[in-house]
């Protein structure tokens, strides 16, 4: 998942098709391994249906807060890590998701500076 450099000329568009998609598919990837780990651990800790802990799981990663209570230490302890690591993990999805967009962006933003110092 190379990006082209400021010296380098502007991907051309399908190729950045191809990048997006890559970068779509693996936060699509991390977003599938989260709502799993989410889910599994629900279950097995906390106690709930296997939809109600995919419920439970999906709404801790989007950040839109808890629909069941956690009522055992243990419970509460994986629901407490759980929201942490939710919350890095969206920004970090969210990063891997926009990167290709926001470099090529910038990418266009500072060849078309160059062309115009050299002019």
């Amino acid at each position: 998942m190379k990006l082209e450099n400021r010296r380098q000329k502007v991907t051309p568009f399908p190729h950045f098709l191809i990048r997006l998609g890559r970068y779509g598919l693996f936060a699509f990837v991390l977003v599938a391994f989260s709502v799993l780990l989410g889910t599994i651990g629900y279950h097995l800790i906390g106690q709930l249906s296997w939809i109600d802990s995919f419920h439970m799981s999906c709404m801790i990663l989007t950040g839109m807060g808890p629909v069941a209570e956690m009522t055992t230490p243990k419970a509460k302890l994986f629901s407490s890590f759980y929201a942490l690591y939710s919350g890095i993990a969206f920004l970090s999805i969210t990063a891997v998701f926009f990167a290709p967009i926001i470099h090529r962006l910038l990418h266009i933003l500072h060849v078309e500076e160059d062309i115009k110092n050299t002019e």
